[in-house]
């Protein structure tokens, strides 16, 4: 009888699809609360993100694709530091 050992390995995160995940997610998310901010001008939110995004000011069409361009860069960061930190820790607790 031939019987298989079942090798548990840590779960690992790939940077990559990681980096694009949430560079996509931060992006579309800008678009969003801007698109929201001009549909409903009295409930607009530009005032907490501004302080985040260097030189992006309320609106112009340069100021928006700046701000698309750093959220992106954000989820990139965001995914740069986590995922090897993840996938370290998590291959160190399965030892």
């Amino acid at each position: 009888m031939n019987t298989q050992v079942m090798e548990r390995r840590a779960p690992q995160i790939p940077v990559a699809a990681l980096g694009w995940s949430l560079g996509l997610f931060l992006a579309l998310t800008f678009a969003l609360c801007v698109a929201f901010g001009l549909i409903f001008p009295g409930a607009t939110m530009y005032q907490a993100w501004l302080p985040l995004l260097p030189w992006v000011t309320w609106i112009s069409w340069s100021s928006f694709f700046l701000g698309l361009v750093e959220a992106f860069a954000y989820g990139w960061f965001v995914a740069l530091l986590f995922g090897p930190l993840f996938n370290y820790f998590s291959a160190r607790a399965d030892r």
